[in-house]
């Protein structure tokens, strides 16, 4: 088993390898195998960016991302500005969905609303607003709303786990059922663990993943 000494370890240099992240002010904190993440950084695609990068660390089994978003003087923006710049994002990035998208922001902080049909896309709408300068958050309240039934569901995210190189298909099982899924075996690593949610998630209809898949210890 990964000790929790050997995590803070991998993390402190997968964080500081990393050139699009500035660690001076991050401090980690591993217990059980949950990092826990705290200290400041100066925009929000760093503090994504930074979970992202804990979540490929072997051993990590939970992450409490208490990263604070302080935005330089420099990158300030008015809420007006920052909405004006989101719905130019979109109409870039989503030319089928920005219609149907609505952006809200409040004291920097940003929310986007509407529906699909896909949740990919409704994390492409999330990671075209990410990088905007001047923002101190996302919440994505877009809804998935399901077409297909909960068997075509079910058989497409196993195909799908079938087809990933990084997953072992047969060890996990998928329910479906009204647009939630359900999932559950063992895998070994933290990454493999994302990797079949995101899987699930990519499905057409699915509005809901639950992942109750065990990460073995080393």
């Amino acid at each position: 088993m990964i000790s929790d000494r050997e995590i803070k370890k991998n993390v402190e240099a997968e964080l500081q390898w990393d050139p699009d992240i500035n660690t001076t002010d991050i401090a980690i904190a591993v217990k059980n195998g949950v990092v826990d993440l705290a200290g400041y950084v100066p925009s929000y695609a760093q503090k994504s960016q930074a979970e992202s990068d804990v979540k490929r660390i072997a051993g990590v089994v939970g992450i409490a991302n208490d990263l604070e978003v302080r935005v330089p003087h420099v990158d300030k923006k008015s809420d007006p500005e920052i909405a004006r710049d989101a719905v130019t994002a979109l109409k870039i990035q989503l030319p089928t969905l920005h219609e149907n998208v609505k952006v809200i922001v409040r004291d920097a902080w940003l929310t986007i609303e509407g529906s699909t049909e896909w949740q990919y896309l409704k994390e492409r709408a999330e990671d075209a607003v990410r990088h905007l300068k001047g923002i101190n958050g996302v919440t994505n309240n877009i809804v998935v709303k399901p077409k297909v039934s909960p068997l075509e569901i079910k058989r497409k995210i196993e195909e799908a786990l079938k087809r990933s190189a990084e997953i072992d298909a047969n060890r996990i099982i998928v329910e479906s059922h009204d647009g939630e899924v359900i999932l559950k075996g063992s895998v070994h690593t933290w990454f493999e663990r994302k990797e079949a949610e995101r899987a699930a998630w990519s499905a057409p209809g699915v509005k809901k993943v639950d992942d109750k898949i065990f990460i073995l210890p080393y």
